[in-house]
């Protein structure tokens, strides 16, 4: 009787043990709670303690817990909404979580340049994107343009080219400007005769996003994307939302800005409508009597219609219409008191007219189809005090495309027709003639999930092109490969090949000189590149820092580059270079995110050489060493204030002479006040001005010549601008 007792009571001990010791598993599998897709280096705490674990690549990750006790997890992701959930598991449970992206972050994430519409994690070719958080930022420290804004990115340099007009040049990774594809919603913007004023045009409060691909391009849109892209986005409607925005600017340096912003949105039909205009004093900085900052004056109006025929159907119209008077020269000679001692001016008046329209169909739940188009009517009014001349430019582009997906792989083909067409009016005294190109195109592309951690993209474009009397039929293949060795880590490359159609118009040519431009002949060969981009990154969460660091390798590699020559006084003509233009190089930056705490630096190394040229093989007007920082705080709700500091090295000039390198700063405080806000802004606070450095003028002083600019003319500016919308 006494061994049955002792039996009972050591089974009722072991039974407590076990029931006391016993634990269960849970297992999570974490995803977006938009696309679905799983998310890896999501942190799951138990709260209260540091006892926790990060999800892998395909979202899951397990954890002990005691049985029939109550267990509070803290689920955290870099961009995205924060989740407490409480589990009581008597077994092992498996538990799905839905992860909200982060309202700031929501728009920044989807990029549509590489057509496919995917996030921007997934994507295997690097894109980087502006949100709508810093095109916001910018409207009220630049609303006039965005040429600030794209300068801020690591790896481009954003160069002044005429003292008289203000033409400014964007560099991408070393490359001159006349290389970059300039696109809006997907279309080309500008080219040829226009293509220099560019970012000068473009106000920001327009925007939604701006989403930039560094290296060859021409897979996806063809010509002219040798150095890289830039594809500006936007704004959409919001259903049931009405926007009204206004921003008014006034700067030290005479710059006035009224730009306006509306839109709405019901079941069946929507709008957006822009309306700005800017208003620019010409401006003496240096006192030399010549203009440092252009006489402007601008209209820009921009309207969409969005019409929701089905829920599964959209088709948008737009229409744009810019106007611009842009002059400078002699101050005298922009005044009343213009006289024969003071004659020298450059006055370029444009115009812009461009309808274009986008049909979205979506065929079933994986596969859409796009039908886009546009047409873009361009006349250009050059006046100087030697010659003047005036053209117009037609220019079109219409694609047709079809997206379908499937678990393992997303498929796009298109077709697409462009071209332009540039005609002078008579009388004209130039030597230029007519010209007219055009391109008949095919592309396919298709994303891989190849495994859970290697995804690739691949591209082939073939483009059937005529111009100047001469026909082309280019290949264009792009491969990029994306793995993720962990959630923290992952590495890209990718290359492809581009070319360039020949334009006689270049920023290099001074207006006055447009009277000595040949025509570009048949033989002229296209310019062709070969170019390949690299980066590692990596991203972690620690101690309440967001920490991304990014290290990128850059080559670009561009044959028969066209040079422009002075054969005589008279006589400009163009040539194929024998050896090629090389661009190659390193990018490398630091982000730090703690609460409302954002820092920001990036450094770019850029070894640019004219291997054509045997006296002076460096590319003019490009630094080897650009180092850029930021440094911004969000006190509260109503108050921000940043801080903006750049390094431009030494730069080398067209005889091989080099420049001082010199640093830029710049400041912004923003006051929210209800549903207006306030922005004071400073730009070039050091005050550092090539004016200081050298002559900015060259005799005799009636016709003037000017050096390469290789720093500011314009100085230190001081602007205050006043936002409101409701």
């Amino acid at each position: 009787m006494l061994s049955l007792k002792k039996s009972l009571l050591l089974f009722l001990l072991a039974f407590i043990s076990i029931s006391l010791f016993a634990q269960s598993t849970v297992s999570f599998t974490i995803y977006d709670s938009i696309t679905h897709r799983t998310l890896g280096g999501v942190s799951i705490v138990k709260k209260g303690t540091q006892k926790g674990a990060v999800t892998s690549l395909d979202g899951k990750a397990s954890l002990m817990l005691d049985a029939n006790s109550s267990t509070v997890f803290d689920i955290s992701y870099i961009n995205y909404e924060s989740r407490t959930l409480i589990i009581n598991a008597t077994t092992d449970t498996a538990v799905e979580v839905l992860l909200a992206q982060a309202e700031h972050q929501m728009e920044e994430v989807i990029v549509s340049s590489t057509r496919t519409n995917s996030r921007l994690e997934d994507l295997p070719t690097r894109v980087e994107v502006l949100g709508s958080e810093e095109v916001a930022e910018e409207n009220g420290i630049k609303p006039g343009n965005i040429a600030s804004l794209l300068g801020d990115i690591a790896g481009i340099q954003i160069q002044q080219t005429s003292a008289a007009t203000g033409n400014a040049d964007m560099r991408i990774q070393g490359v001159p400007g006349k290389y970059t594809q300039l696109l809006r919603d997907g279309m080309p913007l500008y080219g040829g005769y226009g293509g220099s004023f560019s970012i000068l045009q473009i106000p920001p409060l327009d925007l939604q996003q701006i989403e930039l691909i560094k290296g060859a391009s021409s897979t996806l849109y063809g010509n002219g994307a040798i150095a890289g892209m830039v594809n500006l986005i936007s704004k959409k409607p919001v259903k049931g939302s009405v926007v009204k925005a206004f921003t008014l600017n006034r700067s030290t340096l005479k710059e006035n800005n009224l730009n306006a912003f509306f839109s709405g949105r019901n079941e069946k039909s929507g709008y957006t409508f822009f309306t700005g205009g800017t208003l620019q004093n010409a401006v003496d900085v240096n006192k030399d009597g010549y203009s440092d900052v252009p006489d402007v004056k601008s209209i820009f109006v921009h309207p969409r219609l969005f019409l929701y025929t089905s829920p599964s159907s959209t088709v948008i119209f737009g229409y744009t219409m810019n106007y611009e008077d842009r002059k400078g020269g002699d101050m005298l000679a922009l005044t009343t008191q213009k006289n024969t001692a003071h004659p020298f001016f450059i006055q370029n008046k444009s115009l812009r007219n461009t309808a274009d329209v986008n049909w979205d169909k979506k065929i079933n739940e994986n596969s859409f189809f796009n039908i886009k188009g546009s047409t873009s009517f361009f006349n250009r009014d050059i006046a100087t005090n030697v010659f003047g001349m005036k053209a117009n430019q037609t220019s079109w582009y219409s694609e047709a495309a079809y997206t379908t997906k499937a678990e393992l792989v997303t498929f796009v083909g298109g077709v697409n027709w462009n071209g332009e067409d540039f005609k002078k009016k008579q009388p004209d005294s130039s030597q230029l003639t007519n010209y007219k190109n055009f391109t008949l195109g095919a592309f396919a592309q298709a994303d891989w999930r190849l495994t859970r951690k290697l995804t690739a993209q691949t591209g082939l474009r073939a483009d059937d092109v005529y111009y100047q009397a001469a026909q082309k039929l280019l290949l264009l293949p792009r491969l990029s490969l994306m793995y993720k060795f962990d959630p923290k880590w992952t590495a890209r490359v990718g290359g492809g090949l581009g070319y360039k159609l020949p334009t006689p118009f270049s920023v290099e040519v001074d207006e006055r000189d447009y009277h000595y431009l040949s025509a570009i002949s048949a033989i002229t060969s296209l310019e062709r590149s070969s170019g390949a981009n690299a980066d590692v990154n990596f991203k972690t969460k620690a101690g309440g820092w967001s920490i991304t660091i990014n290290q990128g390798f850059f080559l670009t590699h561009i044959k028969n580059p066209m040079l422009i020559n002075y054969t005589s006084p008279t006589l400009i003509t163009y040539t194929s270079a024998s050896r090629p233009l090389v661009s190659s190089g390193t990018e490398s930056y630091v982000q730090l995110q703690h609460d409302e705490l954002e820092l920001y630096f990036g450094y770019t190394y850029t070894n640019a050489l004219r291997q054509y040229n045997s006296i002076n093989e460096h590319l003019p007007l490009t630094a080897k060493h650009k180092m850029a920082s930021v440094l911004a705080y969000e006190f509260s709700e109503k108050f921000r204030a940043g801080i903006e500091a750049s390094y431009t090295g030494t730069q080398y000039l067209d005889n091989g002479a080099t420049t001082n390198p010199y640093l830029f700063m710049a400041a912004m405080v923003r006051y929210n006040l209800g549903k207006v806000a306030f922005v004071l802004n400073g730009e070039n606070l050091f005050d550092y001005r090539l004016s200081k450095k050298q002559a900015v003028v060259f005799a005799p002083y009636s016709n003037p010549s000017f050096p390469e600019i290789w720093a500011p003319l314009e100085g230190r500016v001081i602007n205050l601008s006043m936002m409101i919308k409701w």
